[in-house]
């Protein structure tokens, strides 16, 4: 199953280094894994160069395979508890860090309306983390940062943050807002892997292509890591613009948060779950009060 696993993420990627991030592995071990998978079906899944990966033909006719057996995998727990619950169930569901409390108050709302039938137990976690638990069945839903792009998963726009430069103070005073070119001379910071959704990897590309280029990667610290590196006045990152998000609770004394006049950056929440789960399966009744719940997304 494992090798199913490294075999699917690699393909959906074509990437090696990304599948391994996505994994939470090293490539080296990676690359030997998916080597073993190939020796073992007696056949090569994958074309390689320096340049680019492609899936051989053999490759290409397995990916449906896997992706079906892991599926009907990942489904037993949630048909053995379907098969077996007694009237009241608990499900596990997944809360992103800094979650708004607009947002929270929903949830409860939905926790409330459901309770009659089962206890929604929370269970915190990065964007990243929380839809690969989804996708494996860890976890009933989540709310997690877009974009997803797994092919099981159905999604739910929520919430709309805009988000602004967290710079410097000393740098921007009596400024009420900045351009990108006023950030050029600082540092972009690159989040450790273990705390960057998808989303920051994207406006981590975009902020090189626009012409910053100056990178500062961090390892091993969250967001007051990160406030500390921008507070020092040779960096700068993104934060949610409204002040009543949890995110501002980092902030430093010779930090501020500014709106971007030519460029505006959206953070996008959505409630996911799979699929199949939602069509006939435990979580009908669930994602339906859910549906109506979160029916207006929020814009801040």
């Amino acid at each position: 199953m494992l090798h199913l696993r490294y075999f699917i993420a690699v393909a959906e990627e074509l990437n090696f280094s990304a599948a391994a991030r996505r994994l939470h592995m090293a490539t080296s071990p990676l690359s030997q894994r998916i080597r073993d998978l190939e020796k073992e079906l007696d056949h090569r899944l994958f074309e390689r160069d320096t340049h680019s990966v492609t899936l051989t033909p053999a490759g290409e006719a397995l990916l449906p395979l896997a992706r079906d057996v892991l599926e009907q995998i990942n489904a037993i727990p949630w048909r053995l508890r379907e098969a077996t619950r007694p009237g009241r169930t608990s499900m596990l569901v997944g809360i992103p860090t800094g979650l708004h409390p607009r947002l929270r108050e929903l949830f409860n709302t939905l926790a409330e309306r459901v309770q009659d039938r089962c206890v929604l137990l929370r269970r915190p976690g990065t964007s990243k983390a929380l839809i690969t638990a989804v996708c494996e069945n860890r976890l009933a839903f989540a709310l997690a940062r877009l974009p997803i792009s797994d092919p099981p998963l159905d999604v739910l726009l929520v919430m709309s943050e805009r988000l602004g430069a967290v710079v410097p103070a000393d740098k921007f005073v009596g400024r009420d807002s900045v351009e990108l070119q006023d950030l050029a001379d600082l540092c972009f910071v690159v989040a450790a892997n273990e705390i960057r959704s998808t989303y920051f990897d994207q406006l981590d590309r975009e902020m090189f292509e626009r012409g910053i280029r100056k990178r500062i990667k961090l390892t091993g610290t969250g967001y007051g890591g990160i406030a500390e590196t921008v507070s020092s006045g040779i960096a700068f990152y993104f934060a949610v613009l409204d002040p009543d998000s949890p995110i501002h609770g980092y902030a430093l004394e010779n930090t501020k948060v500014l709106p971007i006049t030519d460029f505006e950056p959206l953070l996008e929440t959505a409630l996911i779950w799979r699929r199949e789960r939602a069509s006939g399966g435990d979580l009908d009744e669930l994602i339906e009060a859910a549906r109506e719940v979160f029916a207006d997304p929020i814009h801040v």
